[in-house]
């Protein structure tokens, strides 16, 4: 269970109320125990402190502090018998002036050995040694808490607020993948086609276990490449439940939060994947992909430093194996041992299906809704295909509510339905995986055509 570090009131004093209840039955069995040394002390004076120990069941430290407090003293009031207080009875010397402005001196303005901004025992360590202080004979702090303390006082020290860790929970293994996109610094791509992002690597990785399930590279991904790059990894490995991914255009056809869904997102629907996507600027919804693109970064790429897509395809294949089945990996779940040791038997997933239902997300999309608006001519354009509303209608915007049972829009305007029309581009029986593979290889190109248009578009 995990609990913010700014518990409720409630919580609070019931944990303070079970330390007093601690305390207060401990206290009763110290009093005992010093009116046992009391008595000894008395009766026995010439035994030794061992003996008085090993009389009270307590250490010989023990001993000497209260011999001192009880030898001689008479037990009219028990109250010699009580613990003691270790708080200050009286406040701390102030620090000079100079102490701590020469305090807030080494902070603002380092000293030349150390070119950094020091902190609270490196300013310990200075002030110590500073020559003028000590001939002024001033007090100088001992604890490098109590420079925290004048740091933080005199605005040196921003508090940043605590960030409460949520515990993350793992899927089975093999259940659910994550899959992202990544740059291989320093490699130049074959062509002179992209100026940005020349090679990058694709990986795939387990929720469940930490394995690196895939890792490819290629210096020409796009929306046909990505869709074949993942095709190719759930023919080797076969079908997960559920897969994570952010808004990468490859991924998601466009940067609109209500768009039809693209031809990589309906391949992975008919064959039955669940599709995740990620809201923007949020990398920490699949953290697992994203923490080994640092292990790929620092372990192997500014290690090897591939120059071109062959090179890389080497070094990746060597670092595949040895981060699966030699680095021990630090999860919780791999408990220090390489992933593919610490998960010796993993579920068989299934294989791709002979043949599929090219329509088949067309459920994970009932009920969805698509706002659009009504061009010159009458129609709206949804994914690529063009459907007449009115055109009486044109310039007015209207709702289409895909119905999957029946395979049609609901066109709603002012909160009715004034027209149904039936879904264009369904295919209505089931194909073969390969031609359904080469159908959405050509759609995802399409799809990557149209976005370069669009981008084209708005720059001029």
């Amino acid at each position: 269970m995990f609990i913010s570090h700014r518990a409720p009131p409630k919580l609070v004093k019931i944990a303070s109320k079970r330390r007093y209840l601690w305390w207060w039955e401990m206290e009763e069995q110290w009093i005992i125990d010093r009116a046992k040394l009391h008595r000894l002390l008395r009766e026995k004076p010439h035994w030794t402190n061992q003996q008085y120990a090993d009389a009270c069941g307590r250490c010989r430290s023990w001993v000497k502090k209260w011999k001192k407090r009880l030898r001689g003293r008479i037990l009219v009031d028990e109250r010699v018998l009580h613990s003691q207080s270790r708080a200050r009875k009286t406040l701390p010397e102030p620090y000079h002036p100079e102490v701590i402005e020469c305090i807030l001196a080494l902070r603002d303005q380092p000293p030349i050995e150390v070119p950094r901004k020091i902190g609270p025992r490196t300013i310990l360590y200075f002030l110590h040694h500073d020559q003028m202080l000590a001939n002024k004979g001033h007090r100088l702090p001992r604890s490098s808490s109590t420079i925290w303390k004048i740091l933080d006082q005199h605005q040196r020290i921003i508090r940043q607020p605590k960030v409460v860790s949520l515990p993350f929970e793992r899927p089975e293994p093999m259940d659910t993948w994550e899959i992202d996109f990544t740059d291989v610094s320093g490699a130049k791509a074959q062509h002179d086609q992209k100026i940005a992002h020349q090679v990058e690597a694709f990986a795939v990785v387990d929720r469940g276990t930490s394995i690196l399930v895939d890792l490819q590279v290629s210096d020409s991904y796009q929306a046909k490449t990505a869709l074949v790059a993942m095709a190719s990894t759930l023919i080797q490995h076969g079908l997960p439940k559920r897969m994570v991914f952010d808004r990468d255009p490859r991924f998601i056809g466009s940067w609109s939060a209500d768009d039809f869904p693209s031809a990589f997102m309906r391949f992975l629907m008919c064959l039955d994947i669940a599709v995740d996507v990620c809201p923007p600027r949020r990398p920490d919804l699949k953290p697992f992909v994203e923490r080994y693109f640092r292990t790929l970064n620092s372990e192997c790429v500014q290690i090897k430093h591939p120059a071109n897509v062959t090179q890389a395809r080497e070094v990746f294949e060597a670092h595949h194996f040895t981060y699966n089945h030699e680095r021990p990996h630090q999860a919780t779940v791999c408990g220090n041992r390489p992933p593919y040791k610490a998960f010796t038997q993993l579920p068989r997933l299934p294989h791709i299906p002979e043949t599929l239902d090219p329509d088949q997300w067309l459920a994970h999309y009932h009920t969805r809704l698509y706002k659009r608006r009504v061009d010159h001519s009458g129609r709206v354009q949804i994914d690529k295909h063009r459907y007449y509303i009115q055109r009486r209608l044109a310039g007015r915007y209207v709702v289409c509510k895909l119905n999957a049972d029946h395979r049609v829009f609901d066109v709603i305007l002012d909160n009715k339905t004034i027209k149904t029309i039936p879904l264009k581009g369904l295919y209505d029986e089931p194909m073969l995986f390969g031609d359904y593979l080469d159908m959405m290889m050509k759609e995802a190109e399409a799809e990557h055509q149209r976005l370069a248009r669009n981008r084209r578009f708005r720059v001029s």
